[in-house]
């Protein structure tokens, strides 16, 4: 009898899927990588025709991102010291001395502030209530779930106007409460509803063996659900930072300088001549990172709640 199977794939389907995952991690990546490498390259570099693959690898982009610089007189830069530093140094080479630090670093930590203070509000607010549309019978809970989950249809930018006067009216522009508290109101329907589904499929007899065992219920909600919807849990907290952290339409309309986030500053970077390429692309790798770390710490979670969510009956 043979030993072949029609479930298991040949081996000539195994490399073509393989080939096939590759051409796709390469095109995705791509762009990523070029812009990780425009952020080493030298103005001139990275504007360059055609774009040049070899290149000498700079700091410039990273300096210029970080400081703010200004223009000198030959003269006086001839009666300046030396440069101390190697950063400097950079900058004299344009007959320039840097004047100060930039507001990166403060656009960096607004972001930090809102994108993780909103995602742990929506996961929070949206386990809750999960948990609640779940496990009790709630008046009227398809009605509220379709409310909850047709403001998820709607583009959030459609009610941007409305937003930004009620802001107005109540003191929240421009401060870190009043992202905060919009990027949870945008994400808690994905939350609610993405939870709801883990916790639907957690065996109710454990929560009662807890109760019988003399657990209140909160105590069942705390020691027996959540550990079960620590994959689901993990899923959403991702999905919630990624829209979080790189919102850009309500951070340009509603912040302009103590709540202003990343995704508007970078573009704002100029440097001698225009646009400072280098120094954007600088910005923008940075960005990419804290996401891009918390996404690898729970990709475990990711992929089992995307392929099987969390423990079946």
């Amino acid at each position: 009898m043979s030993g072949y199977s029609i479930t298991e794939p040949s081996r000539g389907q195994k490399r073509l899927a393989g080939a096939l995952v590759i051409l796709y991690a390469v095109i995705t990546l791509l762009p990523l990588l070029w812009i990780v490498a425009t952020g080493f390259k030298s103005p001139s570099d990275a504007i360059s025709y055609p774009p040049k693959l070899v290149f000498e690898p700079t700091m410039e982009g990273y300096v210029n991102l970080f400081t703010t610089r200004t223009r000198v007189t030959p003269e006086t830069l001839a009666e300046l010291p030396p440069p101390d530093t190697w950063y400097d140094a950079i900058v004299r080479k344009y007959d320039m001395v840097i004047a100060g630090p930039s507001r990166y670093g403060e656009r960096f930590l607004n972001s930090v502030i809102i994108g993780f203070g909103s995602t742990f509000l929506s996961v929070f607010l949206g386990t809750i209530a999960a948990y609640a549309f779940s496990r009790f019978k709630v008046p009227l809970k398809d009605d509220l779930l379709f409310f909850i989950l047709s403001t998820r249809m709607m583009p959030p930018i459609a009610v941007a106007i409305p937003i930004f006067l009620m802001y107005r009216e109540l003191g929240l522009n421009d401060t870190h409460l009043g992202m905060i508290f919009l990027y949870t109101a945008v994400n808690l329907s994905l939350s609610v509803w993405l939870l709801k589904g883990f916790i639907d499929e957690i065996p109710i007899e454990y929560e009662e063996a807890a109760l019988i065992d003399g657990y209140t219920r909160f105590q069942a909600f705390r020691k027996v659900v959540l550990p079960q919807a620590a994959t689901g849990i993990a899923s959403t907290a991702i999905f919630c930072l990624i829209f979080a952290w790189n919102e850009y339409a309500f951070a340009v309309l509603l912040t302009s300088g103590t709540a202003q986030t990343a995704p508007p500053f970078i573009p704002t970077i100029i440097g001698i001549g225009g646009q400072d390429w280098p120094a954007v692309a600088a910005g923008a790798t940075l960005f990419l990172a804290p996401v891009l770390v918390f996404t690898i710490l729970l990709r475990k979670h990711l992929l089992r709640g995307i392929t099987f969510g969390a423990v079946r009956k």
